[in-house]
């Protein structure tokens, strides 16, 4: 029987390419869901045209009371939730999802949502529903990198990581989520202490294979919360960056402004931003990567150091945050039950299995290299 996956959001930048690929996946039976009728139709009709999959729809607001109906009426049996911005929002679909008992994951990146989602756990353990959250780059895929790798380590020390966009432009939800903490104080780790940054600041000059030199700043992301206890880091920080230097330049300045007070409220501004962004698309190069670099002690007792990198051609940087989920909900499909609970999403799924879902090795590669290695 096939698995019965409901995408919210499903014609959004993230949606869509979930949807496109559990279109095409053996075994699921897909149903498109979002609030604005039109939309909803044209990725139907997309779908079946690209696909030859007819795929339902419905057309509400998940957020809504009769979600649950809604899902029981559709016989649902996992949601994957992509309608962001995810910085301030409830609970709402994921209570849905419990009351009636369905599974679901969503693509949030979101310190306080992800870290806050273990206040449905009881209910969760008592619907018998998995409630994943951060199904997406962070946590999902940095925790499956680090897993991997994790033998080789007797102690990791350190955890530096971020990600490095391409210049086009994702959603405008997805924007004034990631500048909603534009100047504000982010808790970091740094030797075994909680010390403060402030989001979009402190600008560095990284380089990295197949990108060349890119700007990052701090952003605010739940591993900072996650990988403490996960992995016993000591010191734990994440950067972000655009793949236009101008980009970060003008991401800093407004959360300078927001700092000081000159300007209050930062959606405007991600409006402004959002417009110039697409401009100035075709300057970039189509690259993007997540970087991570993990410091500790080997096997062996010696130091270890390892850096990963996922790299992303031809403006396929979206695919990275997108097919945690598709992976999650291949696997479900194929059989995995996972434990009931509401928790983040870490080890759920295996690099090789997120590597699988997106299935583009022409477009997408993950190395890794380690020095101070054991011979």
């Amino acid at each position: 029987m096939a698995l019965r996956v409901l995408v919210v959001g499903g014609y959004g930048n993230f949606g869509s390419i979930v949807c496109r690929h559990l279109a095409a996946m053996p075994g699921v039976d897909l149903v498109i869901s979002g609030r604005d009728p039109h939309k909803l139709l044209r990725k139907v009709d997309e779908l079946k045209d690209q696909w030859g999959t007819v795929c339902e729809s419905w057309c509400g607001d998940a957020m809504g009371a009769p979600f649950k109906t809604v899902l029981e009426a559709l016989d649902i049996q996992l949601v994957i939730h992509t309608g962001g911005p995810f910085q301030g929002q409830s609970y709402a679909v994921a209570e849905s999802c419990i009351d009636a008992g369905v599974n679901y994951c969503d693509l949030s990146d979101s310190r306080a949502f992800v870290t806050g989602i273990g206040a449905l756990d009881a209910r969760a353990r008592q619907a018998g529903v998995a409630i994943l959250s951060g199904c997406s780059s962070v946590p999902t895929l940095s925790a499956a990198i680090i897993d991997q790798q994790r033998h080789r380590f007797m102690r990791i020390e350190s955890i530096e990581h971020g990600i490095s966009s391409s210049a086009k432009m994702p959603g405008l939800s997805t924007i004034e989520g990631v500048l909603a903490y534009a100047g504000k104080p982010i808790k970091q780790l740094k030797d075994g202490q909680v010390h403060e940054v402030l989001g979009w600041q402190d600008l560095k000059l990284r380089r990295m294979a197949h990108l060349g030199t890119r700007v990052l700043a701090n952003v605010d992301v739940p591993d900072l919360d996650i990988f403490a206890s996960r992995y016993g880091a000591q010191t734990l920080s994440f950067k972000a960056g655009a793949g236009l230097k101008l980009a970060g330049v003008a991401n800093y300045l407004l959360a300078q402004a927001m700092r000081v007070g000159m300007v209050r409220n930062h959606l405007p501004w991600a409006a402004r931003l959002h417009r110039c962004g697409l401009w100035f698309e075709r300057f970039g190069d189509g690259k993007s990567a997540m970087y991570i670099d993990v410091h500790g002690i080997g096997v062996d007792e010696k130091p270890l150091s390892m850096t990963a990198q996922l790299t992303a051609l031809n403006d396929k940087g979206p695919e990275i945050p997108s097919c945690a989920a598709v992976a999650l909900a291949a696997k479900i499909a194929q059989g995995y039950v996972p434990e009931p609970g509401a928790r983040a999403c870490v080890g759920e799924i295996t690099v090789d299995e997120y590597m699988a879902a997106i299935n583009d090795p022409q477009n997408l590669s993950l190395s890794v290299h380690f020095s101070g290695e054991p011979g």
